[in-house]
């Protein structure tokens, strides 16, 4: 029996199977693991890796690393925010040194959460910060190397564009609200990703059903791609329904066998009903849907409002380093999006894409054949 057949203007501007896209995922300094992008790109999608604040080299070497295991398109997704804290450092040690001076009681905060859980008094070793100096270099590092996609999670990437379509490269820009999506056209990108409320992650305020046809009609005639709350056929059918040529599905693979999230995290989502799954901007100082922890309680619980970033990323980062090095998984940011109550099982990467693409299958041969309208 031949594989099914599910094919739309997404799969020839790609040059892939399917109209299915992993989402960029990154998370603590790690990039989305090679063996979970290649997995993706060779059951048909398109693997992408998720990169920012990711050191240069580091985003070269997974990038080389995604190449080794698979020859299919892979996609990098970097985040290239619109709005820094003004002043802010350029180090780790610069940004931690400015926390000490401009926010102690958040640092105090933050050390009393340390202290309550019995966690050791460790910092991240790598100096990298989300900077324009940073995200130049990267950019230049995806651009150096063999990438069939770039996609913008944050920010404008109108001075990314015409170097990136000299190389060849289709570039995404991921949008929340209609406005937000007419800035990526005008920035020149190939492709809109019209990212839901209900996606993980750095996200917005608007659901898919209000969000896709409007973002639709506002970038005609650049395609869209719909994000968010989508983990199966029926989710990628829905988005076709409303105008979208693909789906950038996030969440599902969190809990991919290639996921290296780790398996308290994993069964955190497995385990989690879809309100467990709350925006804060506890982590990062973005807003940011993620599976709730004790400590996204803690910070509701206290006076203190979280920093912009990236100050408020510094000082979580250095947090979560010191929870894993206890074991404490648990505390730690848990990215994650409201379909995240709909999964149940741990399962390869592979075994999740022949799914989402059977049951999309399924579902629109279901309308062709099952629909009945009387006038």
């Amino acid at each position: 029996m031949g594989r099914p057949v599910l094919r739309t203007q997404l799969c020839d501007m790609l040059g892939i199977e399917y109209p299915i896209l992993l989402a960029g995922m990154g998370s603590r300094g790690k990039a989305t693991p090679p063996a979970l992008v290649a997995a993706v790109s060779e059951a048909g999608g398109m693997g992408v890796i998720g990169g920012s604040g990711l050191p240069p080299e580091e985003l070269r070497r997974v990038i080389r690393e995604s190449r080794r295991l698979t020859d299919k398109p892979i996609g990098v997704d970097l985040l290239l925010p619109a709005s820094l804290a003004k002043g802010a450092g350029t180090t780790r040690t610069e940004v931690r040194r400015q926390l000490w001076e401009k926010y102690p009681e958040h640092v105090a905060f933050v050390k009393s959460l340390m202290e309550e859980y019995d966690l050791p008094d460790v910092y991240v070793d790598n100096e990298a910060v989300v900077s324009t100096n940073l995200i130049e270099d990267q950019v230049r590092v995806v651009l150096e190397e063999d990438v069939q996609a770039f996609a913008a999670g944050l920010g404008d990437p109108s001075w990314v564009v015409p170097q990136a379509n000299e190389k060849g490269m289709v570039v995404l820009g991921l949008a929340g609200t209609p406005r937000n999506a007419e800035r990526q056209k005008a920035a020149g990108v190939d492709i809109v990703v019209a990212q839901g409320h209900e996606a993980g992650g750095h996200t917005g305020h608007l659901a898919n059903f209000p969000l896709i046809p409007q973002v639709v009609d506002a970038v005609s005639p650049i395609p869209v791609v719909a994000a968010g709350g989508i983990a199966d056929g029926r989710g990628v059918a829905a988005s076709l329904a409303l105008g979208a040529i693909g789906a950038w599905v996030g969440t599902a693979f969190l809990v991919a066998e290639e996921s290296d999230i780790g398996d308290k995290k994993q069964d955190a989502i497995l385990n989690g009903d879809s309100k467990d799954f709350q925006i804060r901007r506890v982590y990062t100082g973005k807003t940011m849907r993620g599976r709730t922890t004790p400590i996204t309680e803690a910070w509701d619980a206290c006076s203190l409002d979280p920093l912009p970033m990236p100050y408020q990323k510094i000082l979580m980062d250095d947090f979560n380093e010191a929870a894993v090095r206890a074991g404490r998984d648990d505390l730690i940011s848990n990215p994650a999006g409201q379909i995240g109550g709909m999964l149940k099982d741990r399962k390869p990467a592979r075994q999740i894409m022949d799914e989402i693409v059977a049951s999309t299958v399924k579902t629109v041969e279901g309308f062709r054949t099952g629909a009945v309208v009387e006038l």
